[in-house]
């Protein structure tokens, strides 16, 4: 998006002319191997470019240095506190981690640094709402967005100060438009560094997505966000899905099939919602990008079928299939069905 500057995880690319990323977090803890693999490997067919994994603690040092060896995702490690934990974690093999230098001492911050530069380590770094201290919150005058920007320059400051620029940065709220303005704030005063976003914990189900959407969609259509997480209550695949429906709504990455179906009123002439669960299974095969139009009157219907690559408006008698714009019949309800898999193949 708008960030000068790439950074290179393996060989995933971030910031400057790179595409916005999808990235979510691995829900299971390292020493389930197998578990984990195969989460990975989920979250890979989906189209996730990268994933967080918790690293609490260093008995936890062997199951990180299995995972990143035998997962093609990239893997970001996630640490608190200890810094010996940043350091096994690059030990262990990840180009990656996120940390919170400001809960770390400085004397041993100097230790992660420097072996994060030894090795080309990416390090995030960001604030979360629930993490802002009563000092951020003083010098902000009880602004919680601000607090979170004071939250990050602190961090980001700690870095720079120490001559390492290899970062991303982030702040997160459970409030979009805190999360809003705070990201707002950390790309006016760092326009250099890509950004990581996303809303925290936004929650289960359609509210999830919605919020999650609503935060994410209102910073891209800004240009800040070079890769970003829907954090839900629910499957990371899941996560990885709505954040590729987000850029694809946005037209700034085309994953899957853009379905466009119409709500249906009483002018309808088909059974849209039907004849989409019927088409949705038809369009696995088709390219990324391939629009596909289930219209249900012809208001709107032939134009819009038209428009597609693929386009189906409803008659008084069944529907009218177009192609490429041009016409590929028209067809009884009764015959549709069994029409549809060859008006779908390429």
């Amino acid at each position: 998006m708008n960030s000068k500057r790439q950074v290179t995880i393996n060989k995933l690319t971030i910031g400057g002319n790179s595409p916005v990323r999808v990235e979510s977090m691995l829900k299971i803890s390292l020493d389930k191997r197998g578990e984990c693999l195969s989460q990975c490997q989920r979250l890979i067919n989906s189209g996730c470019e990268m994933a967080r994994a918790a690293f609490p603690e260093a008995k936890f040092a062997l199951d990180l240095k299995s995972l990143v060896e035998n997962t093609e995702l990239v893997i970001m490690a996630d640490i608190h506190f200890d810094p010996a934990l940043a350091i096994l974690a690059i030990e262990s093999g990840c180009r990656a981690i996120r940390i919170n230098p400001g809960n770390m001492p400085l004397n041993r911050l100097n230790d992660v640094i420097s072996c994060a530069k030894s090795n080309g380590v990416v390090i995030r770094i960001g604030a979360n709402g629930g993490s802002i201290s009563q000092a951020q919150l003083n010098e902000a005058e009880g602004d919680r967005a601000k607090a979170l920007f004071i939250a990050v320059r602190e961090q980001a400051e700690l870095l720079l100060q120490n001559g390492f620029n290899n970062i991303i940065l982030s702040a997160k709220s459970s409030s979009v438009p805190e999360c809003v303005r705070a990201n707002v704030m950390i790309s006016e005063n760092y326009p250099d560094f890509p950004m990581h976003i996303g809303l925290t914990e936004a929650g289960p189900g359609d509210g999830g997505i919605v919020k999650g959407s609503a935060c994410i969609s209102a910073l891209l259509m800004r240009g800040i966000g070079d890769t970003l997480r829907v954090s839900l209550t629910d499957e990371p695949e899941r996560e990885v899905r709505v954040g590729y429906e987000i850029l694809k709504a946005l037209e700034l990455r085309t994953r899957g099939v853009n379905l466009i179906s119409c709500p249906t009123c009483g002018r309808r002439r088909a059974d849209v919602m039907r004849l989409v669960k019927i088409v949705e299974p038809m369009l696995g095969n088709l390219p990324d990008g391939t629009s596909v139009a289930v219209m249900g009157c012809e208001v709107n219907g032939p134009k819009e079928a038209r428009h597609a690559q693929f386009g189906i408006a409803g008659t008084p008698g069944g529907a009218v299939l177009f192609r490429e714009g041009k016409s590929f019949g028209e067809y009884p309800f009764s015959e549709l069905e069994a029409v549809l898999p060859e008006f779908f193949r390429i």
